[in-house]
């Protein structure tokens, strides 16, 4: 198994004020979802409705895919194709060479960046400003958003205001939020103004309608497809909804699962362009439909992408979402990406503590850890697993089969914890010991207290 994220990991809890700070403010993120969920009395209900709209939705997708692209055409969008990445920079990028655009806004998309969209642009001479402050942030500092919903959440607002200082020529030493919130919110209206089109992505596509929404806290997604006459939309095919009377169910349960607000600050519709503009909907597979013809894992395409499982996710939270290497990371990243890459991505699925609160969380009741669970069975039986982990299932299979050595090993550890020099465990040599902190040893077995207190008949 590749030691991956392990390692980057170790790179983020070496700071460890800068780890347990990441970890309070998504605990505190994690705290107001559950305020919100408390406040709903048909909370559970809402999550069950969505999960059977999501699933319905994956199994008639075909079919509901060229419904939208016929109600989207109707209403005078064009809509494209993209198989994978490639396909779909390709297309986004003739749309703007067609139109000679050279300046371009974009709202947040987890999608385009999946894609790497940005780099492929700029290599080919298109400015492209992201407009979401978050997502501006982390693209002036030149690294990927390290969260899908809070893009800059592992920086600090003492670094917000040295990079505002270099870049934007802001006071040197700012730290004050609303300062920084407006010399941004400044540059970036000259950046609106001066653009030449505006890409989103896509929250949720309604098949009977043909249109979509895109939900923003800042209402950046309106000012870049509004301004510029251009319009690109960039929607993953798994956004789909059947109806927009569905839309309810899931804009009560996005913002409350993501931030802990009632509702998102703005739901934009998009039914066909304005009048005298264009609107461009590329619609992206890149791998979706292998999940979807996966037994096990097809019920991840339900996500929403709100965020919720890596909120309380207690490795994401300790380890940084820039520790996964993929655009999406937490527990839905883990299965996704795999997916996607399994040699590449082996070590992810082994990111995770099996607690089960993602599932307990994710407001389309995607059974996030058990699919986790599998994707371990999965990475063995593709013979991904490195040679020392299957050595020590094996030799622990080997224990466990057999009870006078389950019992021997037992009081060899008990002795062990008990007498055994500290130095011997915590150790250069012994990278397990690290951040581990071994128990007290029991004074006896758990059979030795049973047979004590409950004699046998």
């Amino acid at each position: 198994m590749s030691s991956a994220h392990a390692a980057a990991a170790a790179e983020f809890v070496a700071n460890d004020e800068r780890a347990h700070w990441h970890d309070q403010a998504l605990w505190f993120v994690r705290s107001k979802r559950d305020k919100q969920a408390h406040s709903l009395p048909e909370w559970e209900r809402l999550r069950e409705l969505a999960s059977a709209i999501k699933l319905h939705t994956m199994s008639h997708l075909p079919a509901l895919l060229e419904q939208f692209e016929a109600n989207a055409t109707r209403l005078g969008a064009k809509v494209h194709w993209a198989r994978d990445a490639a396909e779909h920079n390709a297309i986004v990028h003739g749309i703007l060479a067609e139109h000679d655009v050279r300046r371009v806004c974009k709202s947040k998309s987890m999608l385009t960046e999946e894609c790497h969209l940005n780099p492929y642009l700029e290599r080919h001479g298109i400015e492209v400003t992201d407009t979401d402050l978050g997502e501006w942030i982390v693209q002036l500092r030149e690294e990927p958003p390290s969260h899908i919903v809070l893009p800059a959440i592992h920086i600090k607002k003492e670094e917000v205001g040295e990079l505002f200082h270099r870049k934007l020529g802001t006071d040197a030493g700012a730290t004050d939020p609303k300062y920084l919130t407006e010399s941004a919110r400044q540059k970036l209206r000259e950046k609106f103004l001066a653009a030449d089109a505006g890409i989103t992505g896509v929250n949720f596509g309604m098949a009977d309608t043909g249109g979509f929404v895109v939900c923003t806290n800042e209402g950046n997604a309106d000012l870049g497809a509004s301004l510029p006459r251009l319009h690109i939309a960039s929607m993953g095919i798994e956004k789909l909804i059947p109806r927009a009377a569905d839309l309810g169910v899931f804009l009560r349960l996005l913002a409350r699962s993501a931030t802990g607000q009632p509702i998102t600050t703005y739901s934009s519709h998009f039914h066909g362009p304005p009048p005298g503009g264009e609107l461009h909907i590329v619609l992206v597979d890149n791998g979706r439909s292998r999940l979807l013809g996966s037994e096990e894992f097809r019920r991840s395409l339900n996500c929403i992408r709100c965020g919720a499982c890596m909120n309380t996710c207690p490795v994401y939270r300790r380890s940084g979402g820039h520790s996964y290497a993929v655009t999406v990371p937490g527990p839905i990243g883990s299965i996704i990406n795999p997916a996607r890459d399994p040699a590449e991505h082996n070590s992810l699925p082994y990111a995770c503590s099996l607690c089960g609160s993602c599932s307990d969380v994710c407001p389309v009741k995607i059974d996030l850890h058990s699919q986790l669970l599998v994707w371990r069975r999965e990475i063995v039986a593709r013979g991904l697993l490195g040679r020392g982990k299957r050595l020590l299932m094996k030799l622990t299979g080997a224990v466990l089969r057999r009870p006078w050595l389950y019992r021997t090993g037992g009081r060899l550890a008990r002795f062990g914890l008990k007498y055994s020099p500290r130095w011997l465990v915590y150790t250069r040599l012994n990278p397990w010991g690290k951040q581990r902190e071994l128990p007290e040893p029991p004074k006896q077995s758990f059979r030795a207290w049973y047979a004590k207190h409950h004699k046998r008949d």
